[in-house]
């Protein structure tokens, strides 16, 4: 047999055959052909179309329907060309009068090529800066239209993004950018159009012309903020334009405008930032969706947009950090700009304060704290204060104690009482220190397992881990874990919170902060470990023994030790008598007057010495507390006089001990000595309350039941007994129930009945001596001397 011959290939087959082998064996290298680039093309000029003579009468009754007022406006209009679709129309009299059939003849006259001829050289005398591009004419119907695309030089104004995006979405983002903003670059500037004259210009006409420019301020601001709101990624590029009016100053209303600007972008940034930060990681090489790459590009453009805004609002606040030994007269344009800046720095922090630069804001407005001026202060305290209320991870509230804790060190206690007031605003009741201990313990305990697990198996570690592991799971699912996360941020709050007042105590006895301290240790002081309990005692009965402090601050000293007895500080052994006469000594220095304020500090350490401690309180000292605030009630106002009373309500519902002071024939060894100063020596079981009886004729609706209740022995049905809306109110509820604050009293009081006074009789009745002695009186000559002598006038008649 002989060979078969082989079959013949193409040579187009073959290179295809070669091509596929080394596509296979990845040595083939394709090349990639780049897509044409699209040239950006505006669309033509609107051309009038020719319409039927027959059809319309060239607008004769258009123009009858359209009344006088908007034709005038029309008019106007068109020649300011204040509107984009009116700047093309000319209102000449030959575009009026000029019809179809002159059109025509022109057309007709000329050949096609001298007609092309001349409109082209019209259109580049027009567009002598332009890059032209002509068209071909196109023949229809109604004659010959010239069809061109004129090209402009375009700028790129944003540079922010051209930075993130690539060419070719730039040049889409360019030209989206133009036709968006074309109806929002207006160009009104009123002053610049006045008229030219030498007639001087008076006050009210600079003043109006100020309002027109400062209203077409205002028109673009809100134009540019709704802009961002309807479509925040397509309109990202109004934020250059909002940021650079707030560095606006060469205008006659730049300081409104600056403010304008301020306002709206913080509005926009409130409603548009997460409550979550943004990470921006650079991804070199990988392809991106479409969406992907535009959504990234958005969180970028948007980050920088905030980054620059807090930038100018930093230097806008700048001239509020005055340095020791500046003594430059402060601006008070500038002033208020600063105070507005450091007011939506606060409103961000606290609208978004997990939103990336919230550590930023936070290390510089604390510093505000201790400005000199107070409504600045108030700004800043109240920020930070909303923060600790709302905050519920903890992480943001340690940043700032912290922050505070240093900025107290370095200024050497010498601060204002806001800088530590604020710290009265934290949430942590619920900490208990002495779990630390516990923990302590349990870390001993690991430690020996782990030494024993490390003499294990390897077979048994491995089973130990797959255990830990699935108890971490477990945690998870229950969200255990973030709860021993919060603790134990929470726990490092209070002792850094703990450590400052600590300090101020021990270094700065005399400073202004003191009471401030007091005040927090009064709050948080069942949080205070029990090891320190002996000390702060100790310190605290000292500070009051100098007797430098002021009322306020002995009443939060006493309410401090107290506090502390009230918890885990009942187990050690601590004479409490020299607070309780502290305490009754000071009662009655709280009045209506300028002491009022203290008088919810009393009424919280009375609450609990009196209702929660009653059981290690003696029945003297029980009644001499009784009787004393008693006679508070009968100086304070009517929310105070209430609670007063709803103390000494409970107590007469716990205990028999204080009906002594209701029986009027009771007989003692003694007399009631109201000035002596300890609570077991005056007495008081000797006396008897009268203050209700006075307190029965109170003005006060509320304060008269409550009274006629007690004197009654706090009945709970019958004669004297009060209303189920009254009696189920504590002292704290009665309190803030009727608290007069707003002047509006509850129940409002009656207007008075009017008092109809009796006139006195006009009949009366005169002696006969009266009358002979009256008639013997020369009247007429009786004030010649200027005085008058009776007598000598009877005796001379007679």
């Amino acid at each position: 047999m002989g060979k078969l011959k082989k079959s013949k290939i193409s040579k187009i087959k073959r290179n295809n055959q070669i091509k596929t082998k080394l596509s296979k064996q990845g040595k083939l290298k394709t090349r990639r052909h780049k897509p044409p680039k699209k040239q950006p093309q505006k669309l033509a000029a609107p051309c009038p179309e020719a319409v039927e003579e027959e059809e319309s009468d060239h607008g004769e009754d258009l123009m009858n329907m359209v009344e006088e007022d908007d034709l005038k406006f029309l008019e106007k209009a068109i020649t300011n060309k204040s509107y984009n679709l009116l700047k093309q129309i000319r209102l000449t009299e030959s575009d009026k009068d000029q019809s179809k059939r002159k059109r025509r003849k022109t057309e007709d006259d000329h050949p096609f090529e001298e007609l092309y001829e001349n409109n082209v050289s019209k259109i580049m005398g027009e567009t002598a800066k332009k890059s032209v591009r002509m068209m071909l004419p196109i023949k229809s119907q109604n004659g010959l239209v010239e069809k061109r695309m004129i090209e402009e030089d375009n700028e790129i104004t944003n540079e922010e993004e051209d930075e993130i995006t690539d060419d070719n979405n730039q040049k889409e983002n360019e030209e989206n950018n133009q036709q968006e903003n074309s109806d929002i670059e207006m160009d009104i500037d009123t002053y610049n159009n006045l008229p030219e004259s030498d007639k001087p210009v008076s006050t009210i006409e600079l003043l109006a012309c100020r309002e027109e420019l400062l209203r077409s301020k205002r028109f673009k601001i809100g134009i540019l903020s709704s802009g961002i709101l309807e479509n925040p990624q397509l309109k990202s590029g109004n934020f250059k334009i909002l940021l650079d009016m707030m560095d606006e100053r060469a205008s006659e209303v730049h300081v409104t405008v600056r403010k304008l600007a301020m306002v709206s972008l913080l509005e926009v940034f409130k409603d548009l930032l997460p409550s979550y930060s943004l990470l921006q990681t650079s991804q070199e090489g990988v392809m991106l969706k479409k969406e992907t790459l535009a959504l990234q590009n958005y969180e970028a453009t948007l980050l920088n947009s905030y980054k620059n805004y807090l930038k100018r609002l930093e230097k806008i606040s700048k001239i509020l950090r005055k340095k020791k030994g500046d003594t430059r007269s402060m601006n008070n344009r500038e002033t208020r700009l600063g105070e507005m800046a450091i007011s939506c720095m606060c409103e961000l922090l606290t609208a978004h304060p997990y939103f990336n630069f919230s550590v930023n804001i936070t290390n510089y407005i604390i510093p505000f704290l201790d400005n000199k001026q107070s409504n600045i202060r108030e700004k800043v305290a109240q920020c930070i204060s909303q923060i600790f209320k709302d905050d519920k991870r903890g992480q943001l509230s340690l940043t700032i104690v912290r922050k505070l804790n240093q900025y107290i060190k370095s200024r050497k206690h010498s601060v204002h009482p806001e800088v530590i007031t604020v710290l009265l605003s934290l949430r942590i009741k619920d900490v208990d220190l002495d779990k630390e201990k516990e923990e302590e313990t349990k870390q001993k305990k690991l430690m020996s397992h782990k030494q024993r697990i490390l003499a294990l198996s390897r077979r048994e570690r491995k089973k130990s881990k797959k255990l830990e592991e699935v108890e971490k799971e477990l945690l998870e699912t229950k969200a255990e874990e973030n709860k021993q996360a919060k603790s134990k941020i929470l726990t490092e709050i209070t002792s850094v919170i703990f450590t400052i007042y600590f300090r101020v105590l021990k270094q700065a006895p005399n400073s202004k902060v003191l009471s401030a301290c007091l005040e927090g240790l009064a709050k948080f002081a069942h949080c205070i470990n029990i090891d320190f309990y002996q000390d702060l005692v100790r310190v605290i009965d000292r500070l009051i023994e100098e007797d430098h402090l002021s009322l306020r601050q002995q009443l939060h000293c006493v309410q401090c030790i107290f506090t502390i007895l009230s918890g885990q500080g009942a187990a050690l052994n601590i004479d409490p008598y020299r607070f309780y006469v502290h305490l009754y000594k000071n009662i009655l220095k709280v009045h209506c007057g300028r002491t009022h304020a203290e008088t919810e500090i009393v009424l919280k350490t009375l609450m609990q010495i009196l209702i929660h401690q009653r059981k290690r309180i003696s029945q003297t000292r029980l009644t001499a507390f009784v009787k004393k605030i008693s006679v508070l009630a009968l100086q304070s106002q009517h929310n105070a006089t209430l609670a007063t009373l709803g103390i000494i309500k409970q107590v007469m519902q716990f205990g028999k001990a204080a009906h002594i002071l209701l029986d009027t024939d009771c007989l003692g060894d003694g007399h009631y000595q109201i000035e002596v100063e300890e609570p077991d020596h005056c007495n008081a079981h000797c006396a008897a309350l009268y203050e209700l009886v006075a307190l029965q004729r109170h003005y006060h609706s509320v304060v008269r039941q409550l009274a006629r209740n007690i004197a009654h022995v706090v009945p709970a049905s019958g004669e004297g007994s009060l209303a189920i809306e009254i009696a189920k109110l504590t002292p704290e509820e009665l309190y803030t129930e009727y608290d007069p604050a707003g002047v509006a009293f509850k129940p409002t009081i009656p207007i008075p009945e009017k008092i109809t006074v009796k006139k006195a009789s006009l009949h009366y009745s005169m002696s006969s001596k009266l009358k002979e002695y009256l008639n013997t009186v020369d009247i007429d000559n009786l004030f010649t001397n200027g005085h008058v002598d009776f007598y000598k006038a009877c005796k001379n008649n007679s």
